[in-house]
């Protein structure tokens, strides 16, 4: 019959559940495989597969008592390690979002709305097409690659048992605010061409009150946005690399691997 001790099983727990708990954490957080659009066994499966693979490289872990409160506190912190690397990948993603739900409130496409099966919410269409094109640009340029590459160094800038420090949540909450603006600046030009527009409506009015701005404006301010949003998609890709970058050299930082 097959006795395992106390010393075995915290060794086994340490040398492969705890990664495990890094790894599904990320995993269930960061952009594309922590959406609603892979189950949650896919995920876990993944999660696996890629702990298997990284777990003879890992440094040392220390052997831990199964059934002990020590266990449960880093398990938890190994689960916030995981989160924070997966939120700091959303962000990248929600620049692009927030840029598109503010050029279609401008341009009045506030109201034409679709399920994001991502998220499974009702955001603009606008958004939902940035959206897309961030996610193939993603893959297409071996962002996730890399991030595969942070979260294998992480175990080694970040060993098991190390804890985070405060600076790194803080350095989180700044980064909402690089958000922002990031989003700001990527529609800048997009929502002062459309300024522009409302301005020329409102001289035209001003000059022609017999003119129904509501039945003009409206049509025609949908298709400039249109125009607007075709033209500025010639730069898109150069502000993906910036932001991307600036995303994943910021994922590494967290993770103290730079």
């Amino acid at each position: 019959m097959l006795e395992l001790t106390n010393e075995q099983i915290g060794a086994w727990v340490g040398s492969f559940m705890l990664p495990l708990f890094r790894i599904t954490a990320m995993f269930m957080f960061m952009p594309i495989i922590g959406t609603q659009l892979v189950s949650a066994r896919v995920r876990l499966y993944l999660a696996l597969a890629i702990c298997v693979v990284i777990m003879p490289t890992l440094p040392p872990v220390p052997a831990i008592d199964a059934i002990n409160l020590q266990a449960f506190l880093w398990i938890a912190q190994e689960i916030l390690i995981g989160a924070m690397l997966g939120f700091v990948l959303q962000l990248l993603f929600q620049v692009f979002v927030i840029a598109g739900q503010i050029v279609a409130m401008q341009m009045g496409l506030g109201f034409a709305s679709m399920v994001d099966p991502a998220n499974g919410v009702s955001v603009p269409v606008i958004g939902q097409l940035f959206m897309i094109l961030v996610t193939l640009l993603f893959l297409a340029m071996n962002a996730h690659l890399v991030v595969f590459e942070v979260l294998a160094e992480s175990f080694f800038t970040l060993p098991v048992g190390s804890g985070l420090l405060v600076d790194n949540y803080l350095e989180i909450v700044l980064r909402l605010g690089w958000v922002i603006g990031a989003a700001l600046l990527l529609v800048l030009p997009a929502v002062t061409a459309l300024l522009v527009v409302n301005l020329a409506f409102g001289v035209m009015t001003r000059a022609a009150p017999q003119l129904n701005i509501f039945s003009i404006g409206f049509p025609l301010t949908l298709v400039l946005g249109m125009v607007i949003v075709w033209i500025g998609m010639t730069d898109i890709l150069s502000q993906y690399q910036r932001f991307a970058t600036e995303a994943l050299q910021f994922l590494r930082e967290m993770a103290g691997a730079s």
